[in-house]
């Protein structure tokens, strides 16, 4: 294997590509006594719609990729769950808008269980009975969302922004498109996505990078595979298709999700344009914010706001949540001060104090097995990588946030989704 050494962090990952397409990252660390594997597939809520074998554009119904997360611990000779969590580890998955990922975490039978991981989930198993039974599950999960202002607040806010990108999609589907999924619709979304050219399989902690390689190697398929071509909807607008949505909920205070429609990252450049937005994101929201304090003093907020950045193919943006007495007030506030700063320019001592603590908390991080390893996937899938971060960090400079401020924070580009109470 490769060794890609990181001088900046002092650490080492080893790497390789195997004849069948898969990437392998191992960041071997000695003195830890935990193992973490994360195997990883560039398919999510967002890709409803691919190109088949035959060539021909075929549309599934949203929550496939939700779905099919749910039934791959299913195997013909049990769970795959039960037999790992029998065997000392803490297994899981999670489905975003463009990626499925499924990991353990442990302390002692690291190679059985890699193996276990890589075999469930590269070899399907479904049954009509078991894929109906499912669907009961799932539809209760959904209802669950549907009753959470939070989870409400955000997916009317992306339905707001976005007219043409299925990121307006949510992950779980409905209840009404999830009763459509069938286990052929399964096992045709599987062939499609879950090819070792379109994974990633990343681990970290005490273990043998080579052994990692010749177990991915000796369990995976070696014929040679690549992405399936996916869409992205029509070519979205610069400006959201709506500005403002409203829903009345059981909640006690009005809460609010606010949204700032972005652009696409440069080529290579998505690692620089997530740290430049979540830079400018604290420039406006942290609690050093002169913003947030002012807006707190003025009983505006409480101290529950909170803002982050999300990108996927095809789309970008920000959001801002939190409750407010007048969710309007604040966006208007919000808009007002991104224009003086992007007009006046971002104090320059509140930047740098910014950028540091920001490069702190990133590499603060990576004692984490968990986040470091979803980070290297999920970057290496955007074709960059996500352990260069302090060479990205050098090259940001204050001009960097206000002219994200002059394009991102203007009406046009901003949506407001607010959840009222019911009286």
């Amino acid at each position: 294997m490769d060794q890609l050494e990181y001088t900046a962090l002092g650490q080492t990952v080893h790497h390789c590509v195997l004849p069948n397409g898969l990437r392998v990252y191992v960041d071997a660390r000695r003195s830890y006594s935990k193992q973490f594997a994360f195997f990883a597939v560039q398919y999510g809520g967002m890709n409803l719609r691919f190109r088949g074998e035959d060539g021909e554009w075929l549309d599934t119904p949203a929550g496939v990729a939700h779905f099919l997360e749910h039934k791959t611990f299913d195997t013909e000779d049990g769970s795959a769950l039960q037999r790992m969590a029998a065997n000392g580890v803490d297994p899981n998955a999670f489905t975003s808008s463009s990626m499925t990922g499924y990991y353990f975490e442990g302390v002692r039978g690291f190679e059985e269980n890699l193996r276990t991981l890589l075999s469930f989930v590269s070899v399907p198993w479904f049954t009509p009975e078991s894929v109906d039974k499912e669907q009961g599950i799932i539809a209760q999960e959904i209802r669950m969302c549907e009753d959470d202002p939070n989870d409400e607040a955000y997916y009317r806010l992306l339905e707001a922004m976005y007219t043409e990108h299925p990121i307006r999609t949510r992950v779980a589907g409905t209840v009404e498109s999830i009763s459509r999924i069938t286990a052929d619709t399964l096992y045709q979304c599987h062939r499609a996505f879950y090819r070792p050219g379109n994974m990633v399989l990343c681990a970290a902690g005490d273990i043998d990078p080579q052994r990692v390689a010749d177990i991915a190697r000796e369990v995976l398929p070696p014929e040679p595979t690549t992405a399936t071509p996916a869409g992205c909807g029509r070519q979205e607008p610069p400006e959201v298709g709506a500005r403002f949505t409203r829903r009345t909920m059981p909640v006690s205070m009005p809460l609010f999700a606010l949204g700032f429609k972005g652009t696409l990252p440069e080529e290579g450049g998505c690692l620089r344009q997530r740290l430049v937005a979540e830079l400018t994101c604290d420039v406006l929201f942290s609690p050093s914010a002169p913003l947030y304090n002012r807006l707190y003093e003025q009983g505006l907020l409480n101290s529950s706001l909170g803002s982050f950045y999300s990108a996927v193919p095809g789309c970008s943006f920000i959001v801002a949540e939190g409750e407010s007495r007048d969710p309007e007030l604040v966006r208007d506030e919000v808009l007002k001060e991104a224009a003086r700063l992007s007009r006046e320019g971002i104090s320059q001592e509140l930047w740098d104090r910014l950028k540091k603590a920001a490069y702190g908390t990133m590499v603060r991080r990576l004692n984490s097995l968990e986040d470091t390893c979803i980070e290297m996937a999920q970057t290496r899938f955007d074709g960059e990588d996500y352990l260069s971060f302090p060479q990205v960090f050098q090259s940001i400079e204050r001009a960097d946030g206000e002219a994200l401020l002059r394009e991102w924070f203007v009406e046009g580009r901003t949506a407001l989704s607010v959840i009222a109470p019911e009286d």
